[in-house]
């Protein structure tokens, strides 16, 4: 089983190799990292700390298929009319020009540091994004880590 984390960006220029490397540098994380195509990059794969197998990719909005995943997202959070971020929300998605999967594997020794790694990563690419991030079966949270929008 997995754990998937999503990161929505308003932000059009790219999110370099060098700038995700740039959080583990400063977090002072060891990890292993393979970007694929090395510039333009579509996906990464990520060991921290020798032990944690990540799964990063990266979706321009104007990528086939990815327009309707984030009007489906829209979709989805204006059924949320419990909270009142879910309109801000539903504009958001209508407004991200690049989406982040991430996907945790659970079948590791360290599956706290996991988290930790996967919350901070996501943090920081929406800080970079000026975006919002999503984790399943928790909801929707700002670059600071605020919940805004729980699961419905």
């Amino acid at each position: 089983m997995s754990l998937w984390y999503r990161v929505f960006g308003r932000r059009i220029a790219p999110v370099a190799p060098d700038e995700v490397l740039a959080y583990f540098d400063h977090q002072r994380l060891p990890c292993k990292t393979e970007f694929e195509p090395p510039q333009d990059w579509r996906q990464a794969t990520l060991v921290v700390a020798d032990t944690i197998p990540l799964e990063l990719e990266r979706f321009p909005a104007s990528e086939e298929g990815i327009r309707t995943e984030l009007n489906t997202w829209a979709a989805f959070l204006e059924t949320c009319d419990y909270s009142s971020n879910n309109v801000p929300l539903m504009e958001h998605m209508i407004q991200t020009t690049q989406l982040f999967n991430l996907r945790c594997a659970e079948d590791h020794d360290n599956p706290k540091l996991a988290q930790e790694v996967c919350v901070s990563l996501c943090q920081y690419l929406a800080q970079l994004t000026d975006g919002v991030y999503q984790v399943d079966e928790e909801g929707f949270y700002t670059p600071a880590g605020v919940l805004i929008l729980p699961e419905c």
